[in-house]
């Protein structure tokens, strides 16, 4: 069965604090499960990010979370949003958490951007989420990367 994705708010930082703890543990950062959720708090509460969360119907908690943070784009002349964190917690993991994240990212503002630059995008995206061969590290170290580059992966509102 699909994962379910939806906005997450203030309601749900008991439960999404320790997936973003888990997250920064993946980059050897310290724990500090307090902490996540204060930085958590703070970003909603000042409307300075936007965070899908996942869920799998059989599992307790939390499967994943994918949080996009806001600047402005000069060419668009618009407020964008970028793709900064994912991330899939070790048992929830090809189960297509990412890829539905991912899809809810690329809905935000209900239409997807498509150009002739944006296809090469679309590619680099759909690769780094299919290829079974890189280690989880780099294939999150390749989705960060992208969204970071991609147009793809810039929202407009």
């Amino acid at each position: 069965m699909p994962p379910t994705v939806f906005r997450a708010d203030a309601q749900h930082l008991d439960v999404l604090a320790p997936l973003f703890d888990g997250y920064r543990r993946f980059y050897r950062q310290p724990s500090d499960l307090a902490a996540a959720r204060r930085f958590l708090a703070d970003r909603l509460a000042a409307d300075e990010s936007v965070i899908f969360a996942a869920a799998l119907p059989e599992a307790d908690g939390l499967a994943g979370f994918t949080q996009l943070y806001p600047f402005f784009s000069s060419v668009r002349m618009r407020r964008v949003w970028v793709l900064n964190d994912l991330y899939v917690a070790p048992g929830a993991r090809r189960q297509g958490v990412a890829r539905a994240l991912m899809d809810a990212a690329h809905a935000f503002d209900g239409r997807r951007r498509r150009g002739p630059g944006d296809r090469a995008g679309q590619r680099l995206r759909a690769g780094a989420l299919r290829r079974p061969r890189l280690p989880a590290r780099r294939r999150v170290l390749a989705l960060r990367a992208h969204a970071v580059t991609a147009p793809c992966l810039r929202l407009a509102l």
